[in-house]
C-alpha cells in the first residue's frame, strides 16, 4: 500500500495531531521519533520534506520543533501519500503478463480495481483528525516501544514469509 517513507511521514504526521493545540505545542524530530520508536535521521529528513510541502511548521532552536500547519481535520493522509509515492501508471498485468485493457479481463481484475478504489478512498477521506480524536476524546494512548500484547490480535501487516532453510 506504501513504503517506509510513506509510513513514518504518517507516524510524525499522526503524533503532531495527537498533541494538537492550535499549533503552540511543538515536538521535536528527536521526540516524535523516540515515540514512535523510528530512527531519528529518518524523521528529521521526513519532517524537512513535509515542512517543504507545508503540511508542518517547523522552527529552530530552544523551544522550537514541529507542529501541524493547519488543524488535523484539513490534511488528508492522500497529501503525505503523494509526497512519497508515485502512482504505478503501469499497464502491465499481473495475470500472464499481458496488458491491462487488452482481451478479455484476467482473473484478478475486478479484485485489484476493487483494492485501488479502496485504497484511493482510505486516503482521501482519512484526515488526521482521527488521530487528535483518538488521543483527546477518546482516551486512547499509544503503546510504549517494545511492549508486546498478552494475546496477540490480527494485524494490518502484511506476514513476514520465512523461507526454509536449505
Amino acid at each position: 500500500m506504501y513504503g517506509k517513507q510513506t509510513e513514518t511521514a504518517i507516524a510524525a504526521l499522526s503524533r503532531l495531531a495527537e498533541v494538537w493545540d492550535g499549533g503552540r505545542m511543538r515536538l521535536s524530530a528527536g521526540d516524535i521519533a523516540d515515540q514512535r520508536g523510528l530512527p531519528r535521521a529518518m524523521v528529521a529528513k521526513i519532517l524537512s520534506t513535509l515542512s517543504q510541502a507545508g503540511l508542518v511548521h517547523g522552527s529552530p532552536g530552544p523551544g522550537g520543533g514541529y507542529a501541524l500547519s493547519r488543524e488535523p481535520r484539513e490534511i488528508s493522509l492522500r497529501e503525505a501519500h503523494e509526497l512519497f509515492e508515485r502512482d504505478d501508471d503501469s499497464s502491465n498485468c499481473p495475470f500472464g503478463g499481458g496488458v491491462c485493457g487488452v482481451g478479455e479481463p484476467c482473473a484478478m481484475h475486478d479484485r485489484l480495481r476493487a483494492m485501488q478504489a479502496a485504497v484511493r478512498q482510505l486516503l482521501d477521506e482519512t484526515t488526521l483528525e482521527i488521530f487528535r480524536k483518538a488521543v483527546q476524546e477518546d482516551g486512547l494512548q499509544p503503546v510504549a516501544r517494545g511492549v508486546r500484547p498478552d494475546t496477540p490480535r490480527e494485524t494490518y501487516r502484511a506476514p513476514h514469509s520465512r523461507r526454509p532453510k536449505a
